[in-house]
């Protein structure tokens, strides 16, 4: 399919996807059209082909494709002065928005048009996000095809909305959760004689490692942690004192405090 995208929101999300999507390939540049206010900070994508506007009429009635990525408190503004604009019979809306469902977009736009909900984190920025995706009133055709966009930008899971919330903490918190463990390995890495830099290097080409085992093998991580646990070695030793410190249930713990806020706002 040769859709039209457009993208209402040039915010660093809106400008990593149309980053992400030129570089892979996935579309011509002259099929997106990307939205923002003040458009000055556009012209890197104008340079490489990419249609900028201020309107965001103009974006919709462009695209077969819309993709939503405002902040949370300007949808309701945003999709009231567009839905005149949606066709059910033309478009494709894709939310990237945080905490914002399916039937609350639905209810501004007060007509059938097939709406999907993506959840990306930050590592899209350089193709490496995890996206979790759910639909409705969509095809499978056309879900599909937001799943093949995506897939562009890292991997992708298609989940029950329900799970949003969940998929932001676990995805999208967890960006944070797992920069925290690293820091910590750099901060114990310079205690035990390195500089930073190295430190740095070695704390963060070891997890990527660690993730790509995991995705490459679809081992489950204790099975990789048993492969480099020796009796009565260093890693043992080490993993015995973190867990007498807590560091599994001090993660469990985080991330469910994290949910429990969501759920809670």
């Amino acid at each position: 399919m040769n859709k039209k995208i457009a993208i209402i929101g040039g915010g660093n999300l809106g400008t990593a996807i149309a980053e992400g999507l030129i570089q892979s390939r996935f579309v011509q540049p002259k099929q997106i059209l990307i939205t923002k206010r003040h458009i000055s900070t556009l012209h890197n994508l104008e340079r490489q082909g990419v249609l900028v506007s201020d309107k965001n009429e103009e974006a919709v009635r462009y695209a077969d494709l819309v993709i939503l990525a405002v902040k949370p408190f300007q949808v309701n503004d945003v999709l009231g002065a567009l839905k005149k604009e949606f066709s059910s019979d033309k478009h494709v809306l894709v939310s990237v928005v945080t905490g914002i469902s399916i039937d609350h977009i639905a209810s501004i736009l007060g007509k059938k048009v097939p709406i999907v909900r993506a959840m990306p984190n930050t590592a899209i920025a350089i193709q490496e996000s995890i996206t979790c995706i759910s639909a409705k009133d969509a095809s499978e055709e056309q879900v599909q095809y937001v799943v093949d966009i995506f897939n562009q930008l890292g991997k992708t899971v298609r989940i029950d909305e329900k799970l949003m919330d969940a998929a932001t903490v676990l995805g999208a918190c967890g960006t944070a959760f797992a920069m925290r463990y690293i820091r910590a390995n750099i901060q114990g890495g310079i205690e035990i004689g390195f500089d930073s830099a190295t430190a740095n290097l070695i704390a963060a080409q070891t997890v990527k490692g660690a993730a790509e085992l995991l995705l490459v093998r679809g081992s489950h991580p204790e099975q990789e942690i048993d492969k480099v646990t020796t009796p009565k070695g260093c890693t043992i030793a080490g993993l015995n004192e973190m867990e007498h410190r807590g560091f599994s249930s001090s993660l469990i713990k985080g991330l469910v405090a994290s949910y429990d806020k969501i759920a809670s706002d």
